[in-house]
């Protein structure tokens, strides 16, 4: 068939999408592409053409595409049997389970298996309110953490919040973001020191009742923003006096993306580990895994049965488990870190005297790049866009997202695979549509 056919038929899948899918279901470019099959760090659309992904499907394709252990291991657990529900015993989610339990860093942990990470945070919420008999919950201005009804009511960002109605009283905090906000011009120490007065005065009001605090240690949707390091330490201190959780949301942060630890919560670890964590995306690289874990005492608070259906499946746990095999056994943590490195050292130099670009910020393989109109402060959700399209051109996958009710921050998060040959490559296409926006929204680069 030839690219022009091609071509015709993907514009077609677009009118048929229209037709059946919500109006509000985000979908990326001008002239949406099909992605038809990937390998290593690259996709391939329906024309053909090429792509180095570096969002592998919103920081869910972890390792690599069509990484071959994964999919053996997937279809030998699929030759024997697809489904059971967790009524019955399960050797791979079993194995799993006492793994990311090791791994998690709380002590005497369970682990319960959900099927994405808005499930995970759900379970998280209803364990915390449960547990202390309260719907009060603190969460950080700008996160994200998920799209059901109950997540939606804790999600700081407006853009990715459609409604106020809430089970839960959420209270939001100072912290998750550094550079911008009444403290952004304080220096680290100042600004964990005014965020913590911040909690406290906050706590102050609440009547000492709250449940949890739920917060990213990297805020993902909201644009790669983090706190300094021991932020959420200095939270923990003040919480564990009135006996409040801290519920860690390790769904973008997880398993060494961020390249200095395994988990977005240990740059925070001078006062120990988390009350529960949760996670999703990469430890599947695809296949729909989610999950909490958590203390043995706030998991089993729950005075009613429960079970899931599709989480811990066979099929979804025996490609976690050799995808987190594959993530120890070729230290891709340490990967992310060197490469990560790199990465960001390029994109630095590649936004230099762009006054389109406020700010490069990240930690290993998640890297964000703040837009704005040039010369201003003011975000810039159209240089994102004309970013998108410019390295789409070329042949780079790139996301965003950011805060403000704008996607104005590119979110670049490669499989953590990459290596240095394609950094550099993605790195130059990036260069090349970085100055594009810029010239054409009348930026000058300084030299």
């Amino acid at each position: 068939m030839s690219a022009q056919n091609e071509a015709g038929s993907a514009a077609a899948l677009l009118q048929r999408h229209r037709a059946v899918l919500p109006d509000w279901l985000a979908i990326y470019y001008d002239e949406p592409i099909e992605i038809t099959h990937g390998e290593g760090r690259y996709v391939w659309d329906g024309e053909g053409k090429r792509y180095l992904d570096f969002f592998g499907g919103i920081l869910t394709t972890m390792t690599a595409h069509a990484l071959p252990e994964v999919t053996k291991a997937v279809s030998e657990q699929a030759g024997r049997i697809l489904h059971t529900s967790s009524l019955y015993l399960d050797r791979p989610m079993v194995e799993l389970a006492e793994r990311i339990a090791a791994l998690s860093g709380i002590p005497d942990a369970r682990v319960f298996f959900t099927t994405s990470g808005t499930e995970a945070n759900d379970t998280a919420l209803l364990l915390a309110t449960t547990y202390r008999r309260s719907n009060q919950i603190l969460a950080l201005r700008n996160s994200y953490h998920g799209r059901s009804f109950s997540a939606i009511g804790i999600t700081g960002n407006r853009a990715w919040s459609p409604t106020s109605l809430s089970p839960l009283q959420t209270l939001y905090v100072h912290g998750g973001v550094r550079t911008r906000g009444p403290y952004a011009a304080l220096d680290d120490a100042d600004f964990i020191e005014a965020c913590t007065a911040d909690l406290e005065d906050m706590l102050g009001q609440t009547g000492g009742d709250v449940s949890a605090l739920i917060a990213e240690p990297v805020q993902g949707v909201g644009g790669f923003t983090s706190p300094p390091d021991g932020l959420l330490a200095a939270f923990r201190q003040v919480l564990d006096e009135r006996g409040i959780l801290w519920i860690s949301d390790e769904v973008q942060t997880g398993w060494g993306r961020t390249g200095e630890h395994f988990w977005g919560w240990q740059a925070h670890a001078q006062a120990g580990p988390p009350d529960m964590l949760t996670f999703a995306k990469g430890i599947g690289n695809g296949m729909s895994i989610g999950g909490v874990v958590a203390r043995a005492d706030i998991m089993n608070c729950l005075p009613a049965n429960s079970i899931s259906t599709f989480g811990g499946s066979p099929v979804t746990m025996a490609a976690g488990n050799a995808n987190l095999n594959y993530l120890l056994e070729h230290d891709l943590q340490g990967n992310a870190r060197r490469v990560g490195g790199l990465l960001m050292e390029r994109l630095r130099a590649a936004s230099a005297g762009l006054g389109v670009v406020r700010e490069v910020r990240g930690r290993g393989l998640m890297a964000g790049v703040e837009l704005v109109e040039p010369g201003t402060d003011t975000p810039s959700p159209k240089a994102a866009s004309l970013v998108l399209e410019a390295a789409r051109e070329r042949g780079l996958l790139v996301g965003k997202g950011g805060g403000h009710s704008t996607s104005s921050v590119l979110r670049i998060a490669p499989p953590l695979s990459l290596t240095v040959a394609e950094a550099e490559e993605g790195a130059e296409i990036l260069e090349h549509a970085l100055r594009t926006a810029n010239n054409e929204l009348g930026g000058k680069r300084t030299q």
